[in-house]
């Protein structure tokens, strides 16, 4: 087999990465949008991959930030592909045949139901890597639960720190984290594929990436608490019971239509975000009081019946008995630990495992270490 990624394929077109990058000459079809997505493939773009960016007609909703737009998009090229018509998806399964990776950023189904799937691409790419990037994961009880940065962070149980109140970071740690996980595990795959021929399934959650952070080490709290971000619907808020929870809404009007209804906030449903953000200090408060009249379990569960996005803020023994977890394999246990957490990403082909506990030192000095075939 050759050593080459593209395996045959000719030299890499004009503006694609030369060949002075790491990952030069693997070729990547991305279907994401807003950051995880996008910035996983940027990682893999700046060290040489050939990245095709494929957006929905009306492009990248994160192109309504061009600065941070344009720092999650170097190096890549752009495609426009209604995947809703019979001819986007046929153009996509054609660049797809051809694609080393393959990486999407929907709800868990929405690929399957186009037809774009993983067991579509693998149809005409028996070798390909396929990589979903989500908030909760593919599979278990909240798989499909809406969310942003914010609700991750609750569900991983990344908002309560031990000895404070929870805090709202300044980055978009879950965005962050999940992307990063995600690269790497694309690179990990893509390796074995290089030395194997064999193609993997990869399923990389936010909330997987943060639980197995929040899992290791209890978050301290800093001792300065910052201010919740200025968008209605956005933030921090406490229940009647006085527990804690997370609103997940930004710029999605149908969000806060459903945000509205579950509260009850009938006069404010019909604002629109440009509206809303003239009346912030309003808004957030008429939501404060409205959740303040609810607990907060009950009124989660409401949230997500009616798609909304709103979690709540767990901390680490809440995050260690959540079933979605458990259900993921992201809290399990192993031979050394009675609660552990696990990989942060599911490898399907070729699952990740701990085979040993972490070494005493000098434990391995007896074995021979021979030289790399």
């Amino acid at each position: 087999m050759s050593r080459g990624w593209r395996r045959g394929r000719g030299p890499a077109p004009a503006g694609v990465p030369g060949p002075g990058g790491l990952l030069s000459g693997l070729r990547v079809l991305d279907l994401t949008v807003w950051r995880p997505g996008p910035y996983a493939t940027q990682l893999l773009a700046e060290i040489g991959a050939d990245v095709i960016k494929v957006e929905p007609p009306g492009g990248d909703p994160m192109r309504a930030y061009p600065e941070l737009f344009a720092s999650l998009n170097v190096n890549k090229r752009s495609v426009v592909l209604d995947l809703k018509e019979l001819s986007g998806r046929r153009r996509l399964l054609e660049l797809a045949a051809d694609a080393d990776v393959v990486v999407e950023g929907f709800r868990p189904g929405v690929v399957r139901r186009l037809g774009v799937g993983y067991e579509d691409v693998r149809a005409v790419n028996p070798t390909v890597v396929y990589c979903s990037v989500s908030g909760m994961g593919q599979t278990g009880p909240l798989s499909l639960a809406p969310g942003h940065d914010l609700n991750y962070q609750a569900w991983a149980g990344a908002l309560a720190p031990e000895g404070g109140p929870p805090v709202v970071p300044a980055l978009p740690v879950a965005d962050l984290a999940g992307g990063m996980a995600a690269a790497l595990a694309m690179c990990a795959a893509a390796f074995r594929r290089l030395r194997t021929g064999e193609g993997e399934r990869i399923d990389a959650a936010m909330a997987d990436v943060l639980a197995t952070w929040t899992g290791a080490d209890r978050p301290q709290a800093a001792g300065v608490e910052q201010p919740v971000p200025g968008v209605p619907g956005y933030g921090t808020f406490e229940a009647g019971d006085g527990l804690l929870l997370v609103l997940g809404v930004l710029t999605e009007d149908h969000f806060w239509r459903s945000l509205c209804d579950v509260l009850g906030l009938a006069r404010d449903r019909d604002l629109g975000f440009t509206e809303r953000m003239k009346h912030v200090v309003e808004l957030q408060g008429r939501i404060a009081v409205a959740i303040a009249g609810r607990g907060r379990d009950e009124l989660v569960a409401d949230l997500l019946a009616a798609d909304v996005p709103g979690a709540p803020v767990l901390d680490r023994q809440g995050m260690l008995r959540s079933d979605h977890l458990r259900e993921r394999g992201v809290v399990t246990a192993d031979p050394w630990n009675e609660v552990a957490t696990g990989y942060p990403v599911r490898f399907e082909v070729h699952p990740a495992a701990r085979d040993s506990a972490a070494p005493t030192p000098d434990q391995n000095r007896g074995e021979g270490f021979l030289p790399r075939a």
